[in-house]
């Protein structure tokens, strides 16, 4: 199984440009999980998704911060990289995190609004 395979239902997007990206259509992937801040703003959009992102990156791959940039919209999440094997790192790492319930929601208690 390749990674794009693997980190469904993410989107693996190659640029002409050289820069690879990862998306995400938010809404229905683990829309759950961000119920339990909803109180505080939370609403799963692209934004928070980038949020929660942000601190996987910050605390499991600290190697990767100036390598992957995000760049989500309200109804997206984007990550970027000019680096492919940077971005399919960060994305095989994440995907798991997000898979793993008690690992996403511990995520997501130190996200902050974006």
């Amino acid at each position: 199984m390749n990674v794009a395979e693997k980190i469904k239902p993410f989107l693996l997007v190659e640029h002409d440009s050289g820069n690879v990206s990862v998306i995400l259509n938010v809404g229905t992937y683990k829309a759950e999980i961000f119920q339990s801040r909803a109180d505080e703003g939370f609403e799963g959009n692209g934004y928070d998704w980038g949020s929660v992102a942000a601190v996987f990156l910050e605390e499991r791959m600290p190697h990767l911060v100036d390598i992957v940039r995000f760049d989500s919209e309200a109804d997206m999440f984007c990550a970027y990289s000019d680096k492919k094997e940077a971005i399919e790192s960060f994305m095989m790492g994440f995907k798991d995190a997000c898979e793993d319930d008690v690992v996403i929601r511990d995520l997501l208690s130190r996200a902050e609004l974006d």
